[in-house]
């Protein structure tokens, strides 16, 4: 299976099954020197672990990482960086009915279509479950940006048709309730449509928004390899993930260009500043300095009770009611998700940033 390394300059390689012996991940091109400990990890995955609220999985894993390779005394050595996470509570045997069966909404068919056989234990590679080692990867990451000052900020925008008050957003909430939202009655609305859905064997799906503040303008390369196409395929990366928008996104095209267009000017100290960010940090491919801000939409958990037609390998029409450990919804421990994808692109952008001009790649040797 090729597609299991992402990046160019800071990569990543995940490997592992949701019910085999375990997954990891393997990062290359981690520079020596950055401060790193168990704790810097495990604190990130602690967030994404299941069997936390009443609106995840209760599959009981304690997540817990184990550093293989990559830091000494403390810090990074600049060698490849190999982290496990062994998988201590599989059911495998939950998965046995459906082994000849294309669940809705699963990659069970394409899988099957593509390697003409496939891993129906939770989904194998294609299970939730691989984002964990996502995670663990994207820590070191915000290590490394923590260097720099930079800092992101990714949250629960909505549930189902449940939204925050932008004029209620409380960034300390957002770890405060199970649903990680900024917005203290929002997210209690957002618990009742939950177990409303729950009653009815059904789940929800939802937006995460996410905000870089300190990201210093000129990364990113034109053409092809533009800073939110990167940052676009960092997250479709994740198997829940059916859309994407950057700054105004899908409203841009409401606007005429007199107002969608971010005006500049210089303020008393000679800063230079903008007026609004409808280009949400990125302009040509290219961060301004300025927050970038994008949105990510979920789709909901397609593990549900409730009965649904399908068919199965031998060509018959059934149907099925999933069974087994599923969230009925996937938003909140995604948030994390996003956050460690986000992070992960924007080390191997920075990285590319000095290529770009000799007289960077000269600092880089005095």
């Amino acid at each position: 299976m090729s597609g299991s390394i992402f990046g160019k300059n800071f990569s990543i390689a995940t490997w592992g099954e949701s019910h085999g012996k375990g997954l990891g991940v393997v990062v290359d091109g981690c520079p020596a020197g950055v401060p790193l400990t168990i704790e810097d990890i495990q604190k990130d995955l602690d967030r994404r672990k299941p069997g936390q609220s009443p609106f995840s999985s209760p599959r009981k894993e304690n997540d817990q990482v184990d550093i293989l390779s990559g830091v000494f005394e403390g810090y990074t050595t600049g060698t490849p960086i190999s982290l496990v996470l062994y998988n201590t509570n599989q059911r495998p045997y939950d998965y046995t009915e459906i082994s000849k069966i294309y669940r809705p909404g699963h990659s069970d068919y394409t899988y099957n279509q593509k390697y003409g056989f496939r891993d129906y234990r939770g989904g194998g590679r294609s299970s939730g479950r691989e984002t964990a080692a996502r995670v663990a990867a994207g820590a070191i990451a915000k290590k490394i940006l923590a260097e720099f000052g930079i800092q992101i900020t990714t949250y629960t925008l909505s549930i189902g048709d449940v939204e925050i008050n932008r004029n209620n957003f409380d960034r300390e909430e957002i770890s405060r309730n199970f649903l990680a939202m900024p917005d203290k009655e929002a997210a209690a609305r957002a618990e009742t449509l939950l177990h409303q859905r729950k009653e009815a064997e059904d789940s929800a799906g939802g937006i995460v928004e996410c905000i870089v503040e300190g990201m210093p303008a000129g990364v990113g390369e034109p053409v092809f390899e533009k800073l939110d196409a990167a940052l676009a395929k960092a997250i479709f990366s994740i198997g829940a993930i059916k859309g994407f928008e950057i700054g105004s996104g899908f409203n841009a095209p409401k606007n005429p260009g007199s107002v969608n267009n971010d005006n500049y000017r210089y303020d008393e100290e000679g800063n230079l500043v903008k007026l609004t960010n409808h280009a949400g940090g990125i302009v040509g491919g290219i961060s301004d300095g300025f927050p970038i801000i994008f949105r990510a939409a979920f789709k909901p958990t397609p593990s549900i009770h409730a009965s649904q037609k399908t068919v199965d390998k031998e060509g018959n029409n059934v149907e099925i009611q999933i069974d087994g450990r599923h969230d009925p919804i996937i938003v909140p421990r995604g948030v994390i998700v996003v956050e460690a994808m986000t992070a992960i692109t924007l080390v191997d952008y920075l990285f590319q940033r000095v290529l770009s001009r000799i007289d960077l790649i000269k600092k880089a040797y005095k």
